[in-house]
């Protein structure tokens, strides 16, 4: 393989030839490298790499007795999540040189695994809002790639790293994917440590994953889940797979609609049996709760950086701090209790099919990079705390690509990844 070819392997390829020997960490990472330097300039994906860094990290695991389930494999970090050998700086200009020297505990779990951590990627300011990360969009540098996860989803989407870090407290994972073409896994709420990960709000912040296929999703998966267990197969002739259009099914676009479409058509030809589901009125106030609980939360967030630094917070930051919404907590209350009911009631309506499908963005990327789009197909899922999988199965009429998002109940995460796997597979990925 030349180094050009390195460079588009899956996590999953690349493990496979490391494993054989074919291959050793440090030409994989050279070829990385090499790619990150021909495109960096148009795609601005990573915040900090040190290229002496890498290069040391990788001939080090080259010459380890031990083989983990990741060795070797590059993984880009989101530049909320704490690295003990580079700065965490959260795209703050508060935070410019900030050094923890110490892992956030999804960092170190990577590295028990034997990954290669490569560098920290792009981030809007805090994985909240303010400053928007430098990034653009693999397949046009006209649009960005969506946030807060931005470099994470470029990374990955331009063969810059087979794998990244992200987060999600509304939808800064599934939408970036959606936007970049990627696949992409937020796990249910609470089954990833945050420590060590900037905390926007505790209800909803969630780790997860960046990859280019649903194989590569389940590594990273096995990793992560300390109950591990075997994928279950599905088969989808005869599969119940239920379309759920979701209360905010107005703010499609002609993109999201076609591909809705599409999918159901693909699936329905699979053999799957395919049904509409449209959720109880009780859930049509989840995308607005969850506004609330995380701009809530938020205040409570940035109240000590505001404190610290009297003036220098960033305007839409120091707007969450002072409330400029007005919200109370009584109407925060209410919007707690009434998203643990919706909680269990959904994990009982998905328990009835193989999977639920939904839309992973209102339609394809939006012109510029201030604007990260739209994550009302996302927040109400993030909020209801189940895992959602982006599969990158479609192209909008602008040419960029458009995703669709599979769900399962609460700790379904297996059968979620297993179902999404299965959808891409009918659908030609």
């Amino acid at each position: 393989m030349t180094p050009a070819d390195l460079s588009q392997l899956s996590a999953s390829q690349a493990a496979a030839v490391l494993r054989s020997g074919d291959l050793t960490v440090e030409r994989l990472a050279m070829a990385c490298l090499d790619r990150i330097e021909a495109r960096d300039a148009d795609i601005r994906a990573w915040a900090y790499l040190d290229r002496d860094l890498v290069l040391a990290s990788a001939r080090a695991l080259d010459g380890s007795s031990s083989r983990g389930p990741l060795h070797g494999l590059p993984v880009g970090i989101k530049d909320i999540m704490q690295t003990a050998d580079m700065p965490t700086q959260y795209n703050s200009s508060l935070y410019k040189g900030h050094f923890p020297t110490v892992d956030a505990a999804c960092v170190s779990l990577l590295r028990s695994a034997g990954a290669l951590i490569f560098g920290k990627t792009d981030t809007v300011e805090f994985a909240a809002t303010g400053r928007r990360a430098a990034t653009r969009n693999p397949h046009d540098l006209t649009h960005g790639p969506g946030g807060s996860s931005s470099g994470s989803a470029a990374a990955v989407a331009d063969f810059q790293v087979p794998l990244s870090l992200g987060t999600q407290t509304a939808g800064s994972m599934v939408r970036p994917a959606s936007f970049c073409g990627v696949w992409a896994m937020k796990p249910t709420w609470g089954l990833i440590n945050r420590e060590g990960s900037k905390i926007y709000s505790n209800t909803l912040d969630t780790i997860g994953w960046f990859a280019r296929s649903a194989d590569d999703l389940m590594l990273l998966q096995d990793v992560y889940d300390a109950d591990m267990g075997d994928y279950p197969v599905l088969p989808l002739s005869g599969a119940r797979i239920a379309f759920c259009q979701t209360p905010a099914w107005s703010k499609a676009t002609e993109a999201t609609c076609t591909a809705l479409a599409a999918a159901a058509d693909g699936l329905r030809k699979a053999g799957a049996i395919v049904t509409d589901l449209k959720l109880p009125s009780e859930f049509d106030a989840l995308p607005d709760q969850q506004t609330l609980i995380m701009r809530a939360e938020g205040r409570a967030a940035f109240l000590a950086d505001a404190r610290a630094h009297p003036g220098q917070l960033e305007p839409r930051l120091q707007e969450m701090v002072d409330n400029t919404d007005g919200h109370t907590r009584a109407g925060l209350l209410a919007a707690y209790d009434d998203a643990a009911l919706r909680r269990s009631q959904f994990d009982a309506i998905a328990a009835g099919f193989d999977a639920v499908i939904a839309p992973s963005a209102p339609g394809e990327a939006p012109l510029g990079l201030e604007d990260v789009g739209d994550p009302v197909f996302n927040g109400m899922w993030t909020l209801l705390h189940v895992p959602t999988v982006n599969v990158p199965a479609f192209t909008g009429p602008q040419g960029l690509p458009v995703g669709i998002t599979v769900i399962g109940p609460r700790f379904a995460d297996r059968k979620a990844l297993a179902a999404a796997k299965a959808v891409g597979t009918a659908l030609g990925l």
